[in-house]
């Protein structure tokens, strides 16, 4: 095996370890009240789903802080700690600034293996040093070039209650130190997203307020082989990502879903999206209609319902209806590859969350991570407050793992409500629909009184209300969905659907269950049977 070749291999088992991430963003005139959202699906298949945290801090002269990478656990350094740490909860810190990222890969040979800072470190540790959004693209930027950057190519949301950005970034190879990165503010009024493709083209050069690029993104480029154009003409995509044959639909597709669903005409860029011809999807667009938190929830339930791209529709979906197709990607029959769509909602999630940030909020509620685990299309999503500094239980680290069932986990009780649904999805998910709506209506009723509630409160006293409203929330959800996937199990076993009378399933006067309904597949599934199999299973007439 080659060096060149190796690298690709390299780079292909990095991509699939955090590759299918997805990262949407409101800016504040965008949205129906006025806050910034972004939103991120850390989807991985050996990523277990909970809630980190870490305490503010105050570090004496010469304190290090331990580095690892974050998809393996690998120890990767250690760099000086400031005199003060912010405190973070999941990927939001005390401030409400929240950071999320989305893996493209890029040039294989751009990856440097003398680096110490991953991708997730850089989210992370800058979480813990940053009040705001663009004091995040300093620190993150400032780091790389410090201690070198060691993951393949990366875009990042980040965002305070005032602004929004996209940086996208990735190394030099350790053909020089540091990385080549180019960060842009999404207009107020705008939404904008990523997802595993790099989604800066073409950008203005001299405007420093909302355009800022590492001196020499266009020069390596040039240096590299990468591009001989003019410099008004270059573009970070093109020059650092790799178009290949799934990276249009599968990628910028979902980022396309998003589009679509708040601004009219984005027909116009399916060609790209299908085929990758024609002209590139905006990095920006102004939505015909505001968005609200609630939106961007069920946004990240999207499988591309109503469009060209609809999980529901074709033959894959079977007799159920299934929006979900298992991995791989990609499959081949007589020779030709093709591919299983990629939505925003995903089976391998291992968290998501909705991020509200808004400075007209109560301090201690500037941010709310609205928190989910599992499959974004079945969690509930729990507020969590900038001002929250410990996890609740039954998210928290070390309440069972990807190996380790735990009943008092989100994790595993969603998992256990989501996997019913894989199997029968169009029965089961009108019932899983009732509880976790209703969940969420509750929620939304308790965080707009809390509004009002804490408005005059002490901090610590806030701090304390907030936190037990997470951890009421947390613990309400988890017992209502084991109690959810208990009556999935009883309501539909054995491809059956048990009747049910006055909220309660239905028995005969002397206390035996009622014979339940036998409701078969559709009439597509019957039909398929008939055109491959012929007369063979066609039931014989007697004639009398």
């Amino acid at each position: 095996m080659n060096i060149r070749t190796l690298l690709v291999a390299v780079a292909s088992l990095i991509a699939q370890a955090a590759f299918p991430c997805t990262s949407l963003i409101a800016g504040k005139n965008a949205t129906t009240d006025g806050s910034v959202f972004v939103t991120y699906a850390a989807d991985s298949h050996t990523l277990y789903g909970e809630l980190y945290n870490t305490p503010a801090a105050d570090h004496a002269p010469g304190e290090m802080r331990r580095i690892t990478d974050w998809d393996s656990g690998r120890y990767l350094g250690e760099i000086p700690q400031p005199a003060h740490t912010y405190a973070t909860i999941g990927n939001m810190n005390e401030h409400g600034l929240t950071i999320a990222e989305s893996t493209w890969g890029g040039r294989a040979e751009l990856e440097d293996t003398t680096g110490i800072i991953d991708y997730g470190s850089l989210i992370y540790v800058t979480l813990e040093r940053a009040r705001t959004a663009r004091e995040a693209v300093k620190i993150m930027t400032d780091l790389v070039n410090e201690y070198g950057y060691r993951s393949s190519g990366e875009s990042f949301s980040i965002a305070d209650a005032d602004e929004a950005w996209i940086m996208e970034l990735i190394g030099k190879g350790g053909k020089e130190k540091g990385a080549v990165w180019v960060a842009r503010r999404v207009p107020d009024d705008c939404i904008s997203g990523h997802a595993n493709f790099p989604r800066i083209h073409k950008f203005p050069l001299d405007d420093k307020e909302n355009t800022l690029y590492s001196p020499d993104v266009i020069d390596f480029a040039r240096k590299m082989g990468y591009y001989k154009g003019k410099d008004e003409d270059f573009s970070f995509s093109s020059a650092y990502g790799e178009l290949d044959g799934t990276a249009t639909r599968g990628c910028d597709g979902r980022v396309w879903s998003y589009f679509n669903r708040f601004k009219s005409g984005m027909d116009k860029y399916l060609p790209w999206i299908m085929e990758s011809k024609g002209e590139a999807m905006p990095l920006w667009v102004e939505p015909d209609k505001k968005v609200s938190a609630n939106d961007m929830k069920w946004m990240m339930r999207d499988h591309f319902e109503g469009t060209p791209m609809d999980m529901t529709k074709d033959v894959g979906a079977g007799p159920y209806k299934v929006p979900y197709r298992w991995r791989p990607m990609t499959f081949k029959v007589d020779g030709k590859e093709y591919l299983n769509e990629r939505a925003i909602a995903t089976q391998q999630t291992g968290f998501s969350f909705v991020s509200q940030m808004n400075g007209s909020h109560p301090e201690p509620m500037r941010g709310i991570l609205w928190f989910g685990v599992d499959d974004a299309n079945t969690c509930v999503y729990i507020p969590v407050y900038n001002c929250v500094d410990k996890a609740p239980h039954e998210f928290a680290p070390g309440n069972g793992d990807m190996l380790t069932l735990s009943w008092d986990a989100a994790f595993w009780v969603n998992n256990y409500v989501a996997n019913q649904a894989y199997n029968r999805y169009s029965q089961m998910i009108p019932d899983i629909r009732r509880v976790q709506g209703a969940e969420e209506a509750t929620l939304d009723k308790e965080v707009a009184a809390l509004m009002e509630g804490v408005k005059d409160m002490a901090p610590e006293d806030a701090r304390e209300v907030l936190r037990g409203h997470t951890d009421m929330a947390a613990q309400r959800y988890v017992r209502r969905y084991k109690d959810l996937g208990d009556y999935l199990l009883v309501k539909y076993l054995d491809g059956n659907v048990k009747k049910e009378k006055d909220g309660k399933f239905e028995r005969t006067p002397e206390g035996m269950a009622v014979t339940p309904d036998f409701p078969g597949y559709d009439e597509r599934y019957y039909r398929a049977i008939v055109d491959e199999t012929g007369d063979h299973l066609r039931v014989t007439e007697i004639k009398k």
